[in-house]
């Protein structure tokens, strides 16, 4: 297939995260012809629930849980910083393929990844250990700006969940480069990936030009977005770039769907 057939050539589109989330995304649409630029608009730092992240770790060292669960690759970083032991004996559910690679990468097992489609509510569907009866001793480790679905999914189920915030979520101010480039349409596109993302977005770049496509992935992100004031024109089936901005969205999703947005 020639570059000029596929469907995303001519794009210039920004990648909001670095790391393995970074390298995945890009590559996706890179393969599809667009042109990537990477600059983190968001990066992690420590959590504010340290002492209960260390004193959960040692927990799961010892054995004391039947479940861990991870849907960031983030998790992977956490759990490599603090030494962490996994023990054979407990099962990994995780979602999304950044997420695996992350945790393969670090020389994590992975028990569980949902089949049908990288979604939380896919791995709740999917996973039959969950819906035996028996109460399970779960961890869930998550960002503090992530909607717990799974942890809420599990609780509900009744079991016994220890969640944590293993680290935050904090804003990265983009170079003068970047900013230069997205103001004069030069980046032609900005995937947004999460609340957090489009609230950068919409306070880093206040002067978009009105064709800059603002490809938003998750109905939570397309929310955020919204009521921080990003242009959504192109939602509209009838706006001239809605297929450009569809075949962004879907070749993302078809590398994280929402794993990064939810618990």
């Amino acid at each position: 297939m020639s570059s000029e057939a596929k469907p995303l050539s001519g794009l210039r589109v920004l990648i909001p995260r670095g790391g393995t989330w970074g390298d995945l995304v890009s590559k996706a649409l890179r393969e599809q012809g667009a042109h990537t630029v990477t600059s983190p608009l968001v990066d992690f730092a420590h959590t504010s629930e340290e002492e209960k992240l260390v004193d959960a770790l040692k927990r799961l060292e010892a054995g004391e849980f039947d479940w861990m669960t991870a849907t960031s690759s983030t998790v992977a970083d956490v759990l490599t910083h603090h030494n962490a032991v996994i023990p054979a004996e407990t099962n990994v559910a995780i979602v999304g393929e950044a997420t695996a690679v992350a945790f393969r990468d670090a020389g994590y097992h992975i028990t569980r990844t949902p089949e049908r489609e990288n979604s939380t509510h896919a791995l709740l569907d999917e996973w039959s250990e969950i819906d035996t009866g028996e109460v399970l001793r779960v961890l869930t480790l998550r960002s503090d700006v992530a909607i717990p679905v799974l942890t809420e999914g599990l609780i509900d189920r009744g079991h016994d969940v220890t969640q944590v915030l293993a680290f935050r979520t904090v804003g990265v101010p983009a170079s003068v480069h970047i900013r230069e480039d997205i103001e004069s349409g030069r980046i032609n596109a900005l995937l947004v990936a999460s609340a957090k993302i489009a609230e950068e977005v919409a306070a880093q770049f206040p002067k978009l030009p009105e064709n800059t496509i603002v490809a938003c992935v998750g109905v939570n992100t397309l929310e955020a977005a919204a009521a921080v004031g990003l242009p959504a024109d192109a939602d509209d089936p009838d706006h001239p770039d809605y297929a450009l901005k569809r075949a962004l969205i879907e070749t993302v999703e078809s590398v994280i769907d929402q794993s990064d947005m939810l618990d």
